[in-house]
């Protein structure tokens, strides 16, 4: 069982870059690839990127690909996103999940979830 913190959000200017966290705990952090979704409202929660078990191995969504940047550190049971050269249109509650198997893309393959941050881009 893993459970997951996240945090970081916030309002940010369009353009700017925030960085978000999620904590995990348990001793079974590492043995878990990573990833972080968006959902918007009125939307469904959408794959923005994950990250391998040994955080050797990335992938992102082609939308957020060469702006966003995901990382692991597992001495710290810590993956975070960092986002850069936001633009509005990514106004959401930022989420981080945990899987066993890696690359996994959607939802439903994800087996634990932080409660979600609120990330707002104004124009």
């Amino acid at each position: 069982q893993v459970q997951l913190v996240d945090s970081g959000g916030g309002l940010v200017q369009a353009g700017g870059s925030l960085r978000l966290s999620c904590a995990a705990s348990g001793p079974t952090f590492s043995g878990y690839a990573m990833g972080w979704f968006r959902q918007a409202p009125g939307k469904e929660r959408q794959f923005v990127a994950t990250i391998s078990w040994s955080g050797a191995n990335t992938y992102y969504a082609d939308s957020v690909k060469g702006r966003f940047t995901i990382s692991r550190d597992n001495a710290k049971n810590t993956v975070y996103l960092q986002m850069n050269s936001l633009k509005p249109e990514e106004t959401a509650v930022y989420y981080c999940a945990a899987t066993g198997g890696w690359p996994k893309t959607r939802v439903r393959d994800y087996d634990f979830w932080g409660q979600g941050t609120q990330v707002t881009v104004s124009s």
